[in-house]
């Protein structure tokens, strides 16, 4: 089959008005999907980040009494056990593959917990829990990027540890890495091409539908492939445009 012959067939195809809507909805689906798992990978990230930057107590004294010195073993195990159990989040969610955890979570985890979803709702869920665990590394170079001294001065004006990683720390660190998020974003957009696994409708999966109908796979996913191209360079200028107003914002700052 000639060029000429695959593109009329692909033209023939996608002018159908259903073709039509079934690409914009797996457009949608793969954008809305990227865009929560992000937003949500953000939320959790800088939770786990946050928890893994806790500056260690001082040490115990050897004359102990629970009386007056309980306080300081609360203040030391409390966050070696919250560190403990980020520490096994992010192992998990960073090793096993994105097909796996998203198999797990739509026939496995939520239906033993009695909770039954939408396909792209469950997929926006294990995406952002994916990310989280990337954006706490993230997040956590980033908090480190920040001066000491900015979390101190904090801490001297009154401010707790965390409404002083909140007001002062996270919002410098999320300038620090703004880039970075970028491309957790763009790896996020491509690795929606898996959600098919739980029957959701994506990008890849609309025009994988067009061509196993035509028996002519090579014009769709030459578009595909153009249509995913298209999205990374928007979100890449998108970034771009976000870091020239920060810098902006801080030299009249």
């Amino acid at each position: 089959m000639g060029w000429d012959l695959k593109w009329q067939v692909f033209e023939k195809s996608i002018l159908t008005s259903n073709v039509q809507q079934q690409i914009l909805t797996g457009l949608l689906n793969t954008v809305k999907i990227a865009v929560v798992g992000l937003l949500m990978g953000i939320v959790v990230g800088t939770i786990i980040a946050t928890v893994n930057v806790i500056p260690k107590k001082k040490v115990i004294p050897r004359r102990f009494d629970w009386k007056k010195d309980w306080y300081m073993v609360i203040g030391r195990a409390v966050p070696r056990i919250l560190k403990f159990f980020c520490d096994i989040y992010v192992a998990f969610f960073r090793g096993a593959p994105i097909v796996v955890q998203l198999l797990l979570g739509y026939y496995v985890v939520l239906p033993m917990m009695g909770i039954h979803l939408n396909s792209v709702y469950v997929c926006m869920l294990i995406f952002g829990l994916n990310s989280g665990a990337y954006v706490a590394e993230i997040m956590r170079s980033g908090i480190q990027a920040v001066d000491p001294g900015q979390l101190e001065a904090g801490r001297a004006m009154g401010l707790s540890y965390p409404v002083s990683m909140i007001k002062i720390v996270i919002p410098q660190a999320i300038k620090n890495i703004l880039p970075t998020l970028g491309n957790e974003f763009i790896s996020l957009i491509k690795e929606t091409s898996v959600v098919s696994f739980v029957g959701a409708l994506d990008l890849y999966t609309a025009f994988k539908l067009i061509g196993s109908k035509n028996y002519e796979p090579m014009i769709p996913y030459i578009a595909m492939a153009v249509v995913y191209i298209g999205l990374v360079l928007v979100i890449t200028l998108l970034v771009k445009y976000m870091e020239r107003m920060l810098k902006k914002s801080h030299r009249r700052s």
